[in-house]
This record gives structure tokens, sequence and C-alpha cells, in this order.
């Protein structure tokens, strides 16, 4: 992916509304434009991300993507509600120290997929996005999926109303109100 692509993404992508925001405006991706993205144009475009029924675990998925031992992973595992996720502290220190360029671009794929597209858990890449990444070795398109959670997102916060994401609510409760000048100034 093109860095300086990947950067403007980052910087307009709205995580709590999972679609892209320009000055007030929420633009979500059309299939296509995901599609061409994600650099997608190989995937057959006609298949729908469906789950099979004899799917390797959590725990085998991330051992193929990552390269890491069965205990590594292990080690690593962790239960956030009712999924299991992995720290994305473990993913970036695999991503700087791996061994192997094609493990640690996966790794950060998986990261981006994780953090920015089906963000579930602040700083926690779930295990779900490991089904999708099963899924792209098989060459079935990721973009209804990401398309379906775009809509999914959208339909929640337009029920839940304006700026009530958990980061919003965080952010208020720390705030300082520093741009209104002290008795000095």
């Amino acid at each position: 992916m093109d860095k300086h692509l990947f950067r403007a993404l980052a910087q307009f992508w709205n995580p709590a509304y999972s679609c892209f925001t320009f000055r007030g405006v929420d633009l979500v991706p059309t299939v296509e434009e995901y599609m061409a993205l994600l650099c997608c144009s190989k995937i057959q475009v006609d298949k729908a991300y469906s789950r099979a029924v004899n799917i390797p675990t959590f725990l085998k998925k991330l051992m193929n993507i990552t390269g890491m031992s069965e205990q590594w992973v292990v080690a690593r595992i962790k239960h956030k509600g009712d999924s299991k996720c992995i720290l994305w502290k473990n993913l970036k220190d695999l991503i700087l120290a791996h061994p192997n360029t094609k493990k640690k671009v996966d790794v950060f794929a998986l990261s981006v997929y994780g953090l920015v597209v089906f963000p579930k858990a602040l700083s926690h890449v779930d295990e779900a996005i490991t089904d999708l990444f099963d899924r792209l070795d098989k060459r079935v398109t990721p973009v209804p999926t990401i398309l379906a959670e775009t809509f999914r997102s959208l339909n929640e916060c337009r029920r839940a109303g304006p700026v009530t994401t958990p980061e919003y609510i965080e952010w208020w409760g720390k705030r300082i109100n520093d741009n209104i000048p002290g008795p000095s100034q």
C-alpha cells in the first residue's frame, strides 16, 4: 500500500463511526472504492464473505499469520468482553523484530484491519479479524464485509446519538480549557 495514501486515509478515518470525515461530512466508500483502496482488483468480486464450516481456531490463525510459536501466541491472547484479542503493542513489537518481511507485512495489515477498519476494543485486534485474513488467503473479497460493518456502525451511531463514543467521553472528562485566557494573560 502506498504510504502517502495510507497516511491520508488514516488522517481522515473516523474510527468511532467507521467512515471518512471531511469537515463534518461523513463519507462511506462504495464497494468499488474499497476494492481500489485495498488493492483487491484480482479478487473475485462476486464472492460474498461467508463463514466456513471447518475453520481453524484463533490460536492457529494467529500462528499462521505471525509465523510465531504456539507458546508465543498463547502468552499474548487476551479476553476482552466476550471475545479473544491480541494487544496492538505485541503486534507492533513483532513488526519491528520479525525477520520475515512477508510476515511483517501480514502482521501490519492485520493491525490496520483490526485497529482502523474493524475497531472493537481500544488498542486490541479482535479474533474476528483473523477470520477475515483466512478468507483473504482463499481469494474472497473483504469488501462486502467492510461495507456491512461500516453500515452497521453508522446505524449504531445514529441510534446512540451524536458524540457518544467512549473515546469522546474519555476526552471530555480529561479536557482542559486551554483556550480560555488566565488572569495573567
